[in-house]
């Protein structure tokens, strides 16, 4: 699996520094996305993983765009939002979810685990990371009773 992944955040400061902290960790960011029409159209450089916020520019459109992400481009998609409450027991074919305010600690913990998790490693989530009953990690990952 490479390392590209999307960030969907309206909130231009968050966006560059997860994009910062992303890139010193290995990833390429394959764009920045604050709304529905832009994630819809850098989908299409099929990123292997997504950060995504469930508020953004154009209103809550953060679940769909994830739901789309995970379902029909395949990436690994974690939501990164301040009202965790919102997803409630998890978006069908996303991974988790972890609330903000987020660190840089959160975030590499966080890939690493993904990371590691889709090579197909028994691993363990970390405490930051609230995965869904559902995700596409549990129902077809060989790892996805290690956790």
């Amino acid at each position: 699996m490479g390392k590209t992944i999307l960030i969907v955040e309206d909130e231009f400061l968050v966006a560059l520094n997860l994009s910062r902290t992303l890139s010193a960790l290995g990833f390429e960011t394959v764009g920045i996305a604050p709304d529905a029409k832009t994630a819809l159209r850098l989908a299409h450089e099929m990123p292997d993983f997504a950060l995504v916020d469930v508020n953004l520019r154009d209103g809550e459109t953060g679940p769909d765009i994830g739901k789309m992400l995970a379902q029909e481009y395949g990436a690994a998609v974690l939501f990164l939002t301040a009202n965790p409450a919102s997803l409630g027991e998890g978006i069908d074919g996303t991974i988790g979810c972890i609330s903000k305010p987020v660190d840089e600690v959160q975030v590499e913990n966080a890939l690493d685990f993904l990371v590691d998790f889709l090579s197909g490693k028994a691993v363990t989530p970390p405490s930051a990371l609230r995965v869904f009953p559902k995700s596409s990690a549990q129902a077809g990952g060989s790892a996805a009773n290690s956790f």
